[in-house]
Order: C-alpha cells, then sequence, then structure tokens
C-alpha cells in the first residue's frame, strides 16, 4: 500500500500558491433519503446532494499580501490542493467556495499561527496531473 508525506504538498488560491502552510482538510460528503419500502428487511438509502468544507492552517504572514491575505471572510475563492505536489501523476481536489472563518492564534513561546475555513459552493473535483 502506498502512503505519502505532506512535505511537497501545495494549496492555490486562483493561481497564487499560499505561504506557511502547516495543515488542511477537506470533508466531502452527500446528503442521503431513505427508499426502504414495505416488504424490505434493511433500510435502503439514496444518495441526494453532495456539498464539502475545507480549512486550511498556516503560520501566520503579515507580508504575505499576495496570499494569505486574499482569505477574506465573505469572499468567494477558487483553490486547488495538491497533497503530494504538482508532478505528473499526482491526484489534487479542486473547488469553489466562500471563506467563512479566520482565526488567528498565539500563545508566550509560539508561532502566531491563523486557520481559514471555507464552505464549498458546486461539486469537489478530484483530477490527475
Amino acid at each position: 500500500m502506498a502512503t505519502t508525506t505532506a512535505a511537497n504538498g501545495v494549496i492555490k488560491v486562483g493561481s497564487v500558491e499560499i505561504a506557511e502552510v502547516t495543515g488542511y482538510s477537506i470533508e466531502y460528503q452527500s446528503d442521503t433519503v431513505e427508499d426502504t419500502v414495505i416488504g424490505d428487511t434493511a433500510r435502503t438509502y439514496k444518495s441526494t446532494l453532495k456539498s464539502f468544507t475545507a480549512s486550511l492552517d498556516v503560520q501566520w504572514d503579515p507580508a504575505s499580501a499576495a496570499n494569505q491575505d486574499d482569505l477574506i471572510v465573505g469572499t468567494e475563492i477558487t483553490f486547488q490542493i495538491y497533497p503530494e505536489g504538482e508532478t505528473v501523476g499526482d491526484t489534487y481536489y479542486t473547488g469553489s467556495g466562500i471563506v467563512t472563518g479566520r482565526s488567528v492564534t498565539s500563545s508566550v513561546g509560539e508561532m502566531v499561527t491563523a486557520s481559514f475555513s471555507v464552505q464549498g459552493s458546486g461539486d469537489l473535483t478530484t483530477t490527475t496531473v
């Protein structure tokens, strides 16, 4: 079984790579409706609408006006997440969404970090470079 590390991952908003990324997550899900009928011996379901959310964690960089500062709450964005990097044959995810949250956090003796959350709009696409 092949595994991968995040060492070469790339995250872009539009065509601009986000600086200082430390982590991300994508949650992709589908709603369901029950279609069980009389006589069935087990419940059955059908898939309906899909949705996704994404989050991004970074080392906060106030000088990154070209990228972290583009993640303004309420802004619609398009993004690409390349878990293994942009090498031919690698899988990546593309989507559009609205930035719904931003937090900046720090404690004594630690780096200042920021987190962003995105509500997907439309479908999440999986593609190969």
